[in-house]
């Protein structure tokens, strides 16, 4: 996944962000290209023209972790920025080496199942590197069955948000859930290069979506970890969930992402009817079961 022209894109396509006075350089002469020039950032992070270049056409061989932080500053990344900095260059330092990974856990743990059912006032969403489903609890699996209904499992996020034109009803906020999709796979291929099934995902989100294409080509990377998300349920309507993103470091791949409201708020009052919907529907769709209007 990772390769020189990442490195060259991604480097390139930060530097045209950062003007000369943003770093406290006078802007001398006319510019053909926004941002600072290769030049310039070299003096910013006290390294040479020739060397800035270098890694700048994609070669990170033998750089230092002092050099990498230079460079991060004098392109004021911000913390994901400088993050996948840090791991294209480890991958360039690791060689083949980074391909010996030990093989991921293909069974979920009980007692990681258990504690995803147990959560009852948050939607809670197991997921791997790919941005598939693993696990939900209840609430989880209410609030995304439009999404289930349309897809066949294990739920795909990646492949629901490009190729299905029911996520730009079920996302109100399509555009930046799409940026944001592609960001975080962006930010997981570069600290998972040798992996192969996320390789052949973004293979089939770029070949199949042009919205993917060009937002991958931006080389935005971003960290999973909180916000808001909006989404609309054809049973309750729109609901604006809080989000938190847990690491799980005795489950490599996987994370664990809570949807909550705010007390008081009418999401709250959503979730509930959301819950109690769920249970009549689950019950409806149990062979043999009998609805309330039947007893």
């Amino acid at each position: 996944m990772t390769s020189r022209d990442d490195v060259r894109e991604f480097l390139s396509s930060r530097r045209a962000k950062v003007s000369p006075e943003m770093v406290g350089l006078p802007a001398v002469g006319p510019r053909r290209v926004p941002g600072l020039r290769r030049g310039e950032v070299a003096t910013v992070a006290g390294v040479s023209v020739e060397y800035y270049t270098k890694l700048e056409r994609g070669d990170l061989r033998g750089v230092s972790d002092e050099v990498v932080e230079a460079i991060a500053t004098a392109l004021r990344l911000d913390a994901a920025e400088r993050s996948h900095l840090v791991d294209l260059a480890r991958t360039a330092n690791a060689g083949t080496r980074a391909r010996r990974r030990p093989a991921p856990r293909t069974s979920l743990r009980p007692s990681l199942r258990h504690l995803v059912d147990s959560i009852t006032t948050g939607a809670a969403v197991l997921g791997n590197l790919r941005g598939d489903a693993v696990a939900t609890n209840e609430l989880a699996r209410a609030l995304y069955d439009p999404v289930y209904r349309s897809q066949p499992e294990p739920l795909s996020f990646p492949r629901f948000t490009f190729f299905d034109p029911a996520a730009r009803e079920f996302y109100p906020d399509w555009a930046e859930i799409a940026d944001s999709s592609v960001a975080s796979l962006r930010t997981i291929a570069g600290r998972h290069p040798f992996d192969k099934e996320i390789t052949d995902l973004v293979g089939e989100l770029s070949t199949r979506s042009e919205e993917f294409r060009t937002r991958w080509a931006r080389h935005d990377v971003r960290l999973h970890i909180e916000g808001i998300k909006r989404m609309r349920h054809p049973v309750v309507g729109l609901l604006e969930l809080e989000y938190n993103t847990l690491g799980l470091p005795g489950d490599e791949g996987l994370g664990m992402t809570v949807y909550t409201a705010a007390p008081g708020s009418e999401a709250q009052e959503k979730l509930a009817l959301l819950a109690s919907w769920w249970a009549s529907e689950k019950a409806a769709r149990t062979p043999g079961a009998t609805t309330a209007s039947e007893r």
